[in-house]
């Protein structure tokens, strides 16, 4: 009725997973807890456990995420500390702060951004990684 809605079922179970939607925690927020995510997913509060995404991980200016992500993409704005796995884009802005190991396709770090730990970058290392990943 209020727009495009393209519904398509996930996994085993049938549930109708909209290819338009995102889920977002929003400032003030805090979650203790593993996440798993179909689709895309904005933290302006703050989470801490692990995040599983089959979509786009966005870290808001005021976001804070401790724990362990694995995502498709992800944008970082806000504070982050753990392992993360992004399978193709990591761009951290340059309010971001990144703490921990990552591994990624493709990464962008603008000016004043800080990224503290290891960093891997290679597609073959990548996709060998997450080859047993749903």
């Amino acid at each position: 009725m209020f727009g495009n809605k393209t519904e398509k079922t996930s996994g085993s179970s049938g549930t109708p997973v909209s290819a338009n939607l995102s889920n977002s925690i929003v400032e003030g927020t805090h979650i203790e807890g593993n996440i798993q995510a179909a689709n895309d997913i904005r933290i302006d509060g703050s989470l801490k456990g692990n995040l599983e995404c089959r979509g786009r991980v966005i870290v808001g200016p005021q976001g804070k995420i401790e724990g362990d992500v694995s995502c498709v993409n992800a944008i970082i704005e806000g504070s982050y500390t753990g392992s993360l796995t992004v399978r193709e884009l990591l761009a951290i802005k340059e309010t971001g702060v990144v703490n921990g190991d990552v591994v990624t396709e493709k990464l962008l770090v603008q000016a004043g951004a800080l990224l503290h730990g290891t960093c891997s970058m290679s597609g073959q290392k990548l996709a060998s990684l997450l080859k047993n990943e749903p």
